[in-house]
């Protein structure tokens, strides 16, 4: 039997700042002070059925403001609950298992993801990283044999392209009949554009990274070339590329607050993991 280990937990602790007559917390502006950090410990073992994981990112979002007060107005949104754990959108590790369909290493994420450094949780409520959201293929490129193999036999990829072997475009072509939905972009040049042009409409580009242009003197984010650029308007092609990163897990309430007056670029998010952060 493994200890129990000390794990920080971020809680509510009170509602927003209340105008006089209100009961319900709904008036008022948040502030950092409203959320505090404690420690707890996990349980010593997990149940059939649940995966301990580690956090790495949680997110922050203004429909958050609703689930501090004592009644969100939903059926689907519950409010958070005084000196309870927070929970939102989160993305994690998973360190142990004992879920048919989970394994150590898989990452996974929920839209109730509890704002703890590490947690345990029902292996039914997590969706494994690249098949959720109705993805039916996950399709990898890289540049050597031993890389593929990594992919597809360890991390679950349906797939995997050597771009250093053969045409790029026919074997992305079989490998992603219908086309490709979703392009997590961290090459850029020649490799982007081949991706790029099989895309769907309305389809979505994550730009992490343009490593083949960083030994060129252009401006970041690389600009596609004109054929992409054309592809990208003429099917709808979203490009996204801004996010605000805050670490640490007893940052949450200043993200929070934030957040909600103005100061983050696009998706606010917050690093828990050390390992992870930005």
């Amino acid at each position: 039997m493994k200890p129990a280990a000390e794990e920080k937990v971020a809680v509510t602790c009170g509602r927003p700042h209340r105008a006089p007559g209100d009961t319900g917390g709904k008036n008022g502006n948040p502030v950092a002070e409203n959320f505090r950090m404690e420690e707890v410990s996990l349980a010593d073992n997990i149940s059939e059925g649940q995966v301990q994981v580690r956090t790495l990112y949680l997110s922050v979002d203004p429909y958050m403001r609703c689930k501090m007060n004592e009644d969100t107005g939903t059926d689907y949104l519950a409010p958070w609950q005084l000196s309870q754990v927070a929970d939102g959108g989160g993305i994690g590790i998973v360190e142990e298992s004992k879920h048919i369909h989970l394994a150590k290493g898989d990452f996974v994420t929920s839209f109730y993801w509890p704002w703890q450094t590490k947690a345990i949780l029902d292996g039914n409520g997590l969706e494994k990283i690249g098949h959720l959201l109705g993805c039916s293929r996950v399709v990898g490129i890289c540049g050597t044999h031993e890389k593929c193999l990594f992919l597809t036999s360890e991390l679950g990829f349906d797939a995997a392209i050597n771009y250093k072997k053969g045409n790029v475009a026919a074997q992305l072509r079989e490998s992603c009949p219908a086309g490709v939905d979703v392009y997590f972009d961290n090459v850029g040049g020649d490799i982007s554009d081949t991706v790029i042009s099989q895309m769907n409409q309305n389809s979505h580009v994550i730009l992490c990274g343009q490593i083949s242009q960083y030994n060129k003197d252009v401006p970041y984010p690389p600009p596609l070339s004109p054929a992409a650029e054309a592809i990208q308007k003429e099917r709808n092609i979203t490009r996204c590329i801004k996010e605000t990163v805050i670490n640490g897990l007893e940052n949450m309430g200043v993200a929070f607050q934030s957040m909600m007056t103005g100061g983050n670029i696009g998706k606010q998010i917050v690093c828990i993991s050390e390992e992870f952060s930005l």
